[in-house]
Order: C-alpha cells, then sequence, then structure tokens
C-alpha cells in the first residue's frame, strides 16, 4: 500500500511520509516521488508549493471528508 492509501485508512500517521521518502531516495523505483507515495497532482503541488504542514492539513481535511 502507498502512503497515501495508509494514511487516508488511519492506519499511519503524516510523519511517515518522511520514511517512505528516505525509502524512495535510496531505492531503485523508477516511478516518481508523487507516484511512489500515491499523492494526487494537487497533493504534490500543495506539498512543494507551501509546504510540509499545508499538506498534512489539506490529507487531514480529506481524510474526514471521505
Amino acid at each position: 500500500m502507498t502512503f497515501r492509501e495508509q494514511f487516508m485508512a488511519g492506519t499511519i500517521e503524516f510523519d511517515e511520509i518522511f520514511d517512505y521518502t528516505e525509502d524512495w531516495n535510496f531505492s531503485d523505483d523508477n516511478r516518481t516521488l508523487r507516484e511512489y507515495l500515491g499523492l494526487t497532482e494537487e497533493e504534490e503541488d500543495i506539498w512543494v508549493s507551501q509546504s510540509d504542514e499545508a499538506l498534512q492539513a489539506f490529507m487531514e481535511k480529506e481524510r474526514e471528508e471521505a
């Protein structure tokens, strides 16, 4: 399961994204980081253009609305 799938299911905390990112950095995985994490394009844009905290708030809101 991707980070996003697990986060949305409530089985991991947001801070796990950093472990996933580190694993991707040291892997031979050909997917982009966004694909590896399972993030949507909108989530990636928030993360890149704003901050970790903005992405966390956005994803928490998405999870609550689901």
